[in-house]
């Protein structure tokens, strides 16, 4: 796997500050938020320095029950090749539910859900992999995601769902360790259980970020601080393997470039202490080894006397140490049997699936998948129907979380009303980013205002539409209730609602007579 070093995720309010870090190898740009004919200035200088730029996807939905979007997989192949990157990032989540497969309205969830780790999801994941690689120009790694819910009923741990995940496709990983952290104190499971399931050959790079405990959740924001239990876990990664590169993530919430300077001190001082415990560890091992022969040699000698001994037994006993043809030694297999916990001839270790066995279950063989994916040809078995299944489910789900619809069966009620609220603050704050006139507009109300729209509307399509369809909703209900702040908003969602923008002129005048209204009252 290429080398990438040290780096950082890329948002314009500190492009300049990036520009100026020292130590910085490369960047993380999220790729809805790249045009590919109208790179930022601050990309296109970076890429001039050699410093290399990875697009990372969030929309694409991998882990939902429909196949990848032809349009999706385009637009993030199209930016691949815009910023020349070695390759692309995306998430093992489901964003989006319902439509043709379930016949449900269709729901967005506006942020990335957690899989259930069951065979069935497993199968639709990899062949939505399969898809993704097939339409990519450069390979394609997938990134564990932070939880703040458990599905009823699941069937792998994370470390046996990602490592099956990659043997059945050859995708390579990013690794998030703060999303490790984010999973233990949210659903108690071991990073350490999890790293140590992993295939570290398939890591391409690894997330680092901060976050915050509330009420015993821990909120994975990238607005904070990363916590030294996440650099722990950084550490322990780093012991077992040299990781081809590590990225700070912060989105929101921006510090002082000297901050986030130290906190790329700090990353960098964890994989250290990681790669210098391996170091001493690998030394231990080479002395031991170095050790061992003369041990040996020593139990072989004995072993030697005690054989002269029991063959000074007298003619026709039995020795104590002998045993009778036919028999076994006490504690050993007889030939052609197998000792706990080893695997008989023409057998399978336990968790794996020998070609027979895939066979009488009606398994199908599949090829080698997309060039330059790295995968080779598995089994898998068919999804003839696991979609279907998968989709009800993640269809009644995502309802119960944005459209208020009860909370399916074996789902934590508490659990999903913090994932509820999250979802409906997230939204909040990215439709203030794309249409940042909107709190302009209605002031410190936004907000409040905001939250009770998503309490009666689910998002059905982009953050975008989300702002607009926000805006017609005020405006059909009166609000606000300033009548300058009203006409405002009118004249926002005019200038964007139609299928064009309207004149530049009539903008113009619009725009005037605001000004005059507001120094001629």
């Amino acid at each position: 796997m290429r080398r990438l070093g040290t780096g950082i995720g890329w948002r314009p309010e500190i492009a300049d500050a990036v520009e100026r870090m020292p130590g910085i190898d490369w960047v993380e740009v999220v790729a809805e938020n790249v045009c590919p004919g109208h790179i930022p200035e601050s990309l296109l200088r970076l890429r001039e320095r050699g410093v290399t730029v990875i697009p990372h996807g969030v929309s694409l939905g991998l882990g939902g029950a429909d196949h990848p979007d032809e349009g999706r997989l385009t637009a993030l192949a199209e930016r691949a090749q815009a910023l020349g990157s070695p390759l692309v990032t995306e998430h093992i989540a489901f964003v989006r539910a319902g439509g043709a497969l379930t016949a449900s309205p269709r729901l967005e969830a506006g942020h990335l859900l957690p899989v259930p780790r069951t065979r069935d999801a497993l199968d639709v994941l990899c062949e939505n992999v399969r898809i993704a690689q097939e339409a990519l120009p450069v390979p394609l790694a997938l990134e564990n995601i932070a939880a703040l819910f458990s599905w009823p009923g699941e069937e792998l741990t994370e470390g046996q769902f990602l490592a099956e995940l990659v043997e059945r496709t050859g995708v390579r990983l990013l690794i998030d360790v703060a999303n490790l952290y984010t999973n233990h104190v949210n659903r108690g499971e071991d990073p350490a259980q999890a790293l140590a399931a992993l295939p570290l050959e398939a890591i391409a790079y690894v997330h680092v970020a901060g976050g915050f405990e509330r009420d015993g959740v821990w909120h994975d924001s990238h607005a904070h601080p990363v916590p030294r239990p996440v650099l722990d876990i950084l550490t322990g990664l780093a012991s077992r393997v040299a990781p081809p590169g590590v990225l700070l993530e912060r989105d929101e919430n921006f510090p002082e470039p000297v901050e986030l300077e130290r906190e790329l001190n700090a990353i960098r001082e964890a994989v250290t202490t990681g790669r210098t415990r391996a170091t001493e560890a690998a030394a231990g091992e080479r002395r031991r080894r170095t050790d061992r022969p003369a041990e040996d040699e020593t139990a072989t000698g004995r072993a030697a006397e005690g054989e002269t001994g029991a063959a000074r037994a007298g003619e026709g006993e039995t020795g104590a140490g002998r045993a009778a043809e036919g028999e076994t030694v006490e504690g050993r297999p007889a030939a052609g049997e197998t000792g706990e916990g080893r695997t008989a001839a023409g057998g399978t270790s336990e968790g794996r699936t020998t070609a027979g066995k895939a066979a009488g279950e009606g398994t199908a063989v599949t090829g080698a998948v997309g060039a330059g994916a790295g995968g080779v040809g598995v089994l898998a078995r068919p999804v003839t129907g696991v979609r279907e299944r998968l989709g009800v489910a993640q269809a009644a789900v995502l309802s119960s979380l944005v459209a208020g619809t009860p909370v399916p069966e074996g789902f934590d009620r508490v659990r999903m009303g913090v994932q509820a609220r999250a979802l409906a603050a997230k939204r909040a704050g990215v439709v203030a980013k794309v249409a940042p006139e909107l709190p302009a507009i209605l002031g410190a109300g936004y907000r409040e205002e905001f939250l009770e729209y998503a309490r009666q509307r689910p998002m059905g399509g982009g953050y975008r539409r989300d702002a607009l369809d926000f805006a017609g909703h005020l405006l059909k209900l009166g609000r606000p209730g300033d009548a300058g702040a009203r006409r405002e908003l009118r004249e926002w969602w005019l200038d964007r609602a139609g299928a064009a923008p309207r004149s530049q002129g009539r903008n113009l005048v619009s725009r005037m007579r605001r000004a005059v209204r507001r120094h001629h009252p």
